[in-house]
C-alpha cells in the first residue's frame, strides 16, 4: 500500500536585495570566486567586486539562482564552460547564453517567481497583471500549507522581475547596459496599459531567434525521459522548453526538424497521430551546447 506523503515545497521570493542582475555580475561573480581564497563574505568582497554591501550579497543570490556557483559557493561545470576567459561566451555576447541563463533561473527554482510566472500563471492567464500575481502566490501558499508571504516582499520580487526582462524609459535613454536587466534583450516579457493598471503578457510564438542547440540543450535538461520523449511534454510539461521559451507547437516542430537533419542520433517520429522525438543514443545537455559554441 502506497502512503502518500504531504512534502511542503519551499518558495523563496527575496536574497536579491531589490536588485536585478545586471549584465556583468555573473563574469565579474565567477572571476571573484573562482580564487578558492576568496569568498563573498570577506571584508574585501565589497572593494573587489567594485560594488556595495547589498549588492554583493545580491550578486552572490543570483550566481546561485543562474547555476553559476553551488550551495557551497563553488562554481559548477557550466560556469567554468561559459564564463571562463577561454570559455564559450564569458560576456554573454551570443543571445543563446541568455536564453540558456533563462532556462536555468526558472528551471533551478531558486527564486520562485521565475518558475510561478513561466510555468504557471501565463498559461492561466494570457494577460496577467501584478494584483493577478499577488492572488496566485497567496493561492500557492494556501495549497501547500507554507507561510504567508508580506505584499511588500512580493511586491519587490515582482519589480525585480519585471526589471530582470524588461528596460524602464530610463534605461532605454542609457547606452550603458549597465543597470539593464540581464535578460533584457531577450524581449519575452511585454506591458500594456488598460483600464488604468498595467498588465504584462508573456505571448507564446515561434521564437525563431532561439537556435535549435538551446532547443535540444533544454530537451536534454528534462528528467521525465529516456530515449525518446512526445511532443505534447516538450510543449507543456513543468519547465519543458514549451513552457519556459514560450514557444507554441509550430515553432517546436520546426526546430525539432532542424534539430533532426542536422544530428544523426535525433529521430522524430510521427506515429498514429503521436509525435516522439527518439534518441539513438543521449548526449549530455552540455555536450549539445559544447558542439554550438565550438561550431562558431
Amino acid at each position: 500500500m502506497l502512503v502518500a506523503e504531504n512534502i511542503k515545497q519551499k518558495f523563496s521570493f527575496s536574497g536579491h536585495e531589490t536588485f536585478q542582475c545586471r549584465h556583468l555580475w555573473l563574469k565579474k561573480g565567477y572571476d571573484f570566486i573562482k580564487d578558492k581564497k576568496k569568498s563573498f563574505s570577506n571584508e574585501d568582497a565589497v572593494v573587489s567586486l567594485g560594488v556595495g554591501k547589498n549588492m554583493v550579497s545580491s550578486m552572490r543570490y543570483w550566481m546561485k539562482c543562474f547555476d553559476i556557483i553551488d550551495n557551497n559557493d563553488n562554481p559548477t561545470e557550466f560556469a567554468h564552460k561559459l564564463l571562463a576567459n577561454d570559455g564559450w561566451d564569458p560576456y554573454l555576447e551570443d543571445e543563446a547564453s541568455q536564453w540558456i541563463l533563462h532556462h536555468k533561473l526558472i528551471s533551478k527554482g531558486i527564486a520562485s517567481t521565475y518558475s510561478f510566472v513561466f510555468n504557471e500563471l501565463r498559461k492561466e492567464k494570457i494577460e496577467f497583471t501584478k494584483s493577478n500575481y499577488l492572488a496566485f502566490v497567496k493561492r500557492k501558499n494556501e495549497d501547500n500549507k507554507t507561510q504567508a508571504v508580506s505584499e511588500k516582499t512580493l511586491n519587490d520580487d515582482f519589480g525585480v522581475m519585471t526589471k530582470m526582462y524588461m528596460r524602464s524609459n530610463t534605461q532605454a535613454k542609457e547606452k550603458e547596459d549597465t543597470f539593464s536587466g540581464l535578460l533584457t534583450e531577450l524581449d519575452i516579457l511585454k506591458s500594456f496599459g488598460k483600464r488604468g493598471e498595467e498588465y504584462f503578457v508573456i505571448e507564446s510564438s515561434n521564437k525563431d531567434e532561439i537556435p535549435d542547440a538551446v532547443l535540444l540543450y533544454a530537451i536534454l535538461e528534462m528528467e521525465s525521459f529516456d530515449l525518446s520523449i512526445n511532443l505534447n511534454s516538450i510543449e507543456n510539461d513543468f519547465n519543458s522548453p514549451g513552457s519556459i521559451f514560450a514557444i507554441n507547437k509550430t515553432g517546436l516542430i520546426q526546430k525539432i526538424e532542424s534539430i533532426v537533419n542536422q544530428n544523426k542520433w535525433v529521430i522524430f517520429n510521427d506515429h498514429a497521430g503521436i509525435k516522439e522525438l527518439q534518441f539513438k543514443k543521449k548526449k549530455t545537455s552540455l555536450e549539445v551546447l559544447e558542439s554550438y559554441y565550438n561550431g562558431k
